[in-house]
């Protein structure tokens, strides 16, 4: 089996649901994905130029996928994450935010499913909310995996979702509008919960109102959300948002951890600096087990 050397030092073995050398790749939709309208290019990937911060960069996305990396079986919880790459709802930032993100989550036993949702916006959608496209890729996400829990040993009620910056918006709307669908239901898969079990942001973008006095309309927190874990740092413009949602969370009585670490920006993703913000993965893996979303997976 070959090994990849992860962005945090970390070296993790994959296998499970593909080949060993190589994660599963599965279309979101059976058909075309709904919801389109205008034209888009043909999809580009594309990666920084020498000397640049160097990330991989995917936009004109029509054709939805999930990406899924599986932990080594001797450390694999059953719990499973869904992963929403930020970029602005223009790119998908697929390794800083994508890939190494689920190489993280194998190295603490979580298989880590990226999901390459619908960008850039389309033109004449609102742009005060998260893009109609992505929410349907979002929740149909969610079902598709929860669908597949016994075929990958995944535990139904261990499925969560992780999102940063216009991917952590995604996922904080997939988190508080589960109980609706953004589409017309095209398969039984439609009929399997899109709700997370629990939720992981990290800078995420887009959650004030225009008056910056509260939550944005769409983000619906009640006694029902799921638990969060949100992290930011002090110096990034975007990060009272994630203070609005926490005392919203916590007026609904619903479980939540906020860090906000002194500097660090915005878009750090998980790769190692010298900044207290970089700590996020381990008190995020802190707060799963207290949670109890990394127990040992059950004997078969």
């Amino acid at each position: 089996m070959k090994r990849l050397v992860f962005a945090l030092g970390c070296v993790v073995a994959l296998g499970g649901v593909a080949a060993a050398d190589a994660p599963l790749v599965l279309d979101v939709w059976p058909y075309n994905a709904p919801g389109e309208i205008g034209k888009i290019g043909k999809e580009t990937a594309t990666d920084s130029k020498p000397g640049e911060f160097q990330v991989k960069r995917i936009t004109n996305v029509t054709h939805p996928t999930l990406t899924v990396f599986r932990p080594a079986k001797d450390k694999d919880t059953g719990a499973a994450v869904v992963i929403a790459p930020g970029g602005g709802y223009a790119i998908l930032a697929w390794d800083l935010e994508g890939e190494e993100v689920a190489q993280w989550l194998n190295s603490i036993g979580v298989t880590g499913i990226v999901l390459k949702y619908r960008v850039p916006r389309r033109s004449g959608t609102p742009n005060d909310v998260a893009p109609p496209q992505a929410q349907m890729d979002a929740q149909r996400a969610l079902s598709l995996v929860r669908s597949k829990a016994k075929e990958w040993s995944i535990n139904p009620k261990r499925i969560g979702m992780l999102g940063f910056s216009a991917g952590g918006n995604l996922t904080a709307w997939a988190s508080t509008n589960f109980d609706k669908r953004s589409y017309e239901p095209v398969d039984d898969v439609d009929k399997v919960s899109c709700r997370p079990d629990f939720t992981i942001l990290v800078y995420p973008a887009y959650l004030l109102a225009k008056d910056k006095n509260g939550l944005a309309p769409d983000i619906h927190v009640t006694k029902d959300t799921p638990p969060m874990f949100i992290a930011y740092a002090g110096d990034d413009k975007v990060a009272q948002g994630g203070a609005e949602l926490y005392l919203a969370l916590k007026k609904a009585g619903v479980p939540a951890d906020l860090h906000i670490y002194a500097s660090g920006g915005h878009g750090f993703g998980l790769r190692p600096s010298g900044k207290p913000c970089s700590t996020w993965p381990q008190r995020c893996a802190e707060w799963l087990t207290d949670q109890g979303f990394l127990k040992p997976a059950a004997a078969p």
